[in-house]
């Protein structure tokens, strides 16, 4: 059964992940080993395996990983000190040749497997590429949508600040025309009253007399 399994990966998967790689840096194995043990617990591909050590859990464990390359360097010397200097090659048994043989026969089959395996995996690769260059592209579309719209709101603001100036301007020149014009009402009648006003003179004979003005 293809291993398909597309979920995120929890903290205890990073976790499991980082061990195990660390360990077969330590044993002297290799990383791809350690993504295939990995895949197998977690019924994922050895290819997800290695993109996620890779992306996101190697950068949190470059002093362990440091570590143990030292840790695998001393196992290699001292087991080198314990082998003898010279040790004959053995001649290999007749089942040994029969395995090896066997082994030989069926690795075309094996290696066409591991092809279909790899192009799965990479398929799987593109296609996360290609959602998460879709995610990043629709942020940035989001991104844009509201950058105009604080553009627009700043636009206005300014606007509504503008045609408030402009209002309170209006409002002070319009009483300044109703005080001018209250004057000028005031001397009007003023001035009419004092048109209207009779003056009066004392004539020779004594009488009083209206002065046309």
């Amino acid at each position: 059964m293809p291993k398909v399994r597309q979920d995120a990966w929890s903290h205890e998967d990073d976790l499991l992940l980082a061990e195990t790689v660390l360990r077969h840096i330590r044993e002297g194995s290799t990383q791809l080993r350690a993504f295939d043990e990995v895949g197998d617990v977690l019924n994922r591909t050895s290819a997800a395996c290695g993109f996620r050590w890779n992306a996101e859990v190697r950068q949190k464990y470059e002093q362990a990983v440091e570590l143990a390359k030292k840790q695998r360097k001393e196992k290699k010397r001292e087991e080198a000190r314990q082998q003898p200097m010279f040790q004959p090659a053995e001649k290999p048994s007749y089942q040994e040749e029969t395995i090896s043989r066997t082994y030989v026969e069926k690795e075309p089959a094996t290696y066409q497997q591991q092809k279909e395996e790899t192009a799965l995996d990479l398929n799987q690769i593109i296609n996360f590429l290609k959602d998460l260059q879709k995610k990043s592209a629709d942020d940035h579309t989001t991104q844009n949508e509201v950058l105009q719209l604080k553009q627009d709101n700043q636009r206005l603001t300014e606007q509504n600040q503008q045609l408030t100036r402009q209002l309170e301007s209006m409002a002070d020149d319009y009483q300044a025309l109703i005080q001018i014009m209250d004057r000028a009402r005031k001397m009007v009648m003023f001035d009419d009253h004092d048109a209207y006003k009779p003056q009066f003179r004392m004539e020779k004979n004594g009488n009083l007399e209206n002065v046309a003005r």
